[in-house]
């Protein structure tokens, strides 16, 4: 008897073993997906490939046809770059983009909290024309501006350039956040105000911390808008504000482009959306997916 019931326990323990190792095959369907899904990332991948490749390149080596492949990397570019004084308008885009998404929090998350879990009256009227307001083109507002800027003498001036891009932003992110809101368990909401849980208090420990990963996703979206923002900036800044995408049309000259100078500008360029972007995905994708499955 103690034979069988080891036999058995035997069995018992194998079969799960056996059912690891009897793995389906992946369908040729699915296969087909991926290698579809490959082919369109490094399509879209290429570009940025390219780019930072030309970048280590001679300008003789990067205008080439057909194009150089096989090279002997340099760094004479970037210490081109570097020596053009790159650093002053990689840090006016730094700190317009930083304050315009601090000023973009601070007051997109109270019209969002009024739009979606307090409603105020005719709400809908006041959703829509804050949309409204981002569909204005760009070069319907530049004289105003530029007038206003004069007047209060704040031509070539960061924080105004950062107010400006606040502006812009603010739309798309009470948009987001509400969206975020919206999702969020209207029991924890109730159970926080029977508590006596005052709005600061229920604000601070209750709705942040759940629409965290939303917030995180509104922030980055703003900073790669304000960051490749390029006609407010080339249009109300001379020197002192100038920011990085006024700086790489300083490539574009009469004599023609310099096209492996300019690549390795565009890197160091687009070098903080990729580290925030790498940094930020799993907020981001949190963030961006919050509500999509209930």
């Amino acid at each position: 008897m103690a034979a069988v019931d080891t036999d058995r326990l035997t069995s018992t323990v194998e079969r799960p073993a056996r059912h690891r190792r009897r793995r389906r095959p992946p369908r040729p369907g699915t296969i087909a997906v991926g290698v579809v899904a490959w082919a369109v990332g490094l399509v879209f991948f290429f570009p940025v490939l390219w780019m930072f490749l030309t970048g280590f390149k001679q300008e003789s080596q990067a205008s080439t046809d057909p194009p150089t492949i096989f090279f002997t990397p340099t760094l004479d570019q970037y210490r081109a770059i570097l020596g053009r004084d790159f650093l002053p308008y990689f840090g006016n885009s730094l700190i317009a983009s930083v304050l315009s998404i601090v000023l973009v929090l601070l007051l997109a998350t109270p019209a969002a909290y009024a739009l979606s879990v307090r409603p105020v009256v005719r709400w809908q009227d006041s959703l829509f024309f804050f949309l409204s307001t981002r569909m204005m083109p760009a070069v319907a507002t530049i004289l105003p501006l530029y007038i206003i800027a004069r007047d209060l003498n704040v031509l070539d001036n960061v924080t105004f350039l950062a107010l400006i891009y606040t502006a812009m932003n603010l739309p798309i992110a009470v948009w987001m956040i509400r969206s975020f809101l919206l999702e969020l368990p209207k029991e924890v909401l109730e159970a926080a105000r029977v508590d006596g849980a005052s709005l600061p208090v229920e604000m601070r420990r209750v709705i942040l911390p759940m629409i965290a990963p939303g917030l995180a996703a509104t922030a980055l979206i703003c900073f790669i808008f304000a960051w490749n923002e390029f006609f407010f900036a080339v249009s109300l800044t001379a020197f002192r504000a100038a920011t990085v995408p006024v700086f790489l049309v300083g490539f574009i000259t009469q004599e023609g482009l310099f096209w492996a100078r300019l690549s390795a500008a565009a890197t160091l360029a687009v070098l903080p959306v990729l580290i925030a972007g790498w940094t930020a995905q799993k907020w981001l994708v949190r963030g961006l997916s919050l509500g999509a499955v209930k």
